[in-house]
């Protein structure tokens, strides 16, 4: 039977055991659960790097808490913007994840691991020329091993995401002013109050839009359209959706993530849920379990937030998901509950649009989003965003005062693009996970064109296997 976050009791709960836990007490977190609060740059991981590797005979049930003897040493230059050289002239290539680690493909063997740091939530210090050990495998998703890396040259440590502790039973307040001031504004949307988001605390909103793992303080700039990407959207429809593709929806139910900051994991799922409609023509309509890659993943940031590249993507390769019943919803990190006889579903291949981190722009998620299907973006959140009625949002500048927290990075769904009939704004439609009460339904739309809230410099994908 499926359990959804309802009520005041667990989200309680949520507060006391995940963010009391783990963002408030002092001590570096644990690598397994992968709660890291590092932040490193493009410029701290291109260059050289020397990855020591262990025996290449294991399955991926790996553990690589404990490195162990090594058996490769590999050298692999990371240039500009995505190309690797080992240190034979072969080719291959790279992308950061976000802040968090980089991936590294090369010689038909796939490298991940996160940057390594020290510290906890409240004061943590990156050493972005290191790296935690991290897993390899080969492209049949065999063969694993365990790999450390270390840069050749230094970075300056970088110390980041000192957080100011709140207490943990400060309710969140709807701002009766601010919704009046977007309203009156006569903005491209409209704003309203929220009764129930009262029933969570300051804490939980800030999980709920995205949580610490996620803040991004430089997220990156759109790349330049080249004139080939321009000419191919050109003969793209000016409206599309798909919801409603010649009558037929291919995406599924909006859900409530609760307070648990696990929206990355029902972007990433959602986006999976959808490709599998559209590829069999809706004879597959599966629910995944999110609860399963927030307790179950070394990839995962737990209810804290993290990254739809290390879930659509590279957990969903390794690992694969499952039904939503072998481990049902309940916006905990908890343990791992998962019935290990239930059938999984994988992915081929995954990428950020545009080949890696920093290469997304309007034109290219406008072509992927028809060619291919959904797909999981991410962007800031306001305060504003959080009363948000209906229309084509945008940022207005108004701040809840009291309530004032990191801008994090929120992911969602991407299921359309259009174009307002009387003002001709442009806009995306999204699917959220606050639930179908919220927004338009569950979604809402989106500025067009202009990256607003880096909207466009996100964006990822994955083809999952029917």
């Amino acid at each position: 039977m499926r359990r959804e976050i309802c009520g005041r009791t667990v989200r309680r709960r949520l507060v006391d055991e995940m963010v009391l836990k783990s963002i408030f007490l002092l001590g570096c977190l644990a690598l397994a659960s992968a709660d890291i609060p590092v932040a490193c740059y493009y410029e701290d991981i291109r260059g050289t790097w020397i990855f020591q590797e262990t025996e290449r005979s294991g399955d991926s049930s790996l553990s690589c808490d404990e490195l162990g003897p090594v058996v490769h040493t590999k050298t692999f230059t990371l240039s500009f913007p995505d190309t690797v050289m080992d240190e034979l002239g072969n080719e291959g290539t790279w992308t950061m994840i976000s802040s968090q680690g980089f991936e590294v493909n090369i010689n038909g063997r796939s490298y991940f691991a996160f940057s390594y740091y020290e510290g906890d939530w409240v004061n943590s210090i990156s050493y972005c020329d290191r790296t935690f050990n991290g897993w390899s495998r080969d492209k049949t998703v065999r063969n694993w091993s365990c790999f450390k890396g270390q840069k050749n040259t230094k970075t300056v440590p970088r110390v980041t995401r000192k957080m100011t502790s709140r207490p943990p039973t400060r309710a969140f307040k709807n701002d009766l002013k601010m919704v009046e001031e977007i309203n009156a504004s006569k903005t491209s949307w409209r704003a309203k109050v929220y009764p129930r988001l009262e029933e969570y605390s300051v804490e939980e909103m800030f999980l709920r839009a995205g949580g610490p793992a996620s803040v991004l303080p430089n997220p990156p700039s759109p790349a330049p359209a080249t004139p080939q990407q321009k000419a191919r959207v050109s003969f793209l429809p000016e409206n599309f959706d798909w919801r409603d593709v010649e009558g037929v929806n291919y995406v599924s139910a909006v859900r409530d993530q609760g307070g648990c900051g696990s929206c990355y994991v029902f972007a990433s799922l959602a986006q999976l849920e959808a490709r599998l409609r559209i590829d069999t023509r809706n004879e597959r309509q599966d629910v995944f379990s999110t609860q399963d890659a927030v307790s179950c993943s070394v990839l995962s940031q737990g209810c804290l937030g993290g990254f739809n590249y290390l879930i659509a993507g590279r957990y969903a390769m390794d690992q694969g998901v499952v039904a939503e019943e072998c481990n049902p919803y309940v916006g905990l990190l908890g343990t791992c509950d998962t019935d290990g006889t239930c059938a999984r579903t994988y992915v081929s291949e995954y990428e950020y649009v545009g080949g890696y981190y920093g290469a997304c722009n309007e034109e290219l998620m406008l072509h992927a989003l028809v060619a291919e299907g959904p797909m999981a973006v991410a962007y800031m959140v306001y305060d504003d965003f959080h009363n948000y009625e209906g229309g084509i949002y945008h940022h207005t500048g108004f701040k809840n005062d009291f309530n004032p927290l990191e801008v994090t990075n929120h992911a969602v769904l991407l299921v359309g693009y259009g174009v307002d009939n009387t003002t001709g704004e442009k806009y995306w439609t999204c699917k959220n996970s606050w639930g179908a009460d919220w927004g338009e339904d569950g979604f809402f739309r989106i500025r067009r064109g202009t990256n607003e809230c880096s909207i466009e410099s996100l964006a990822f994908h994955s083809t999952v296997i029917p």
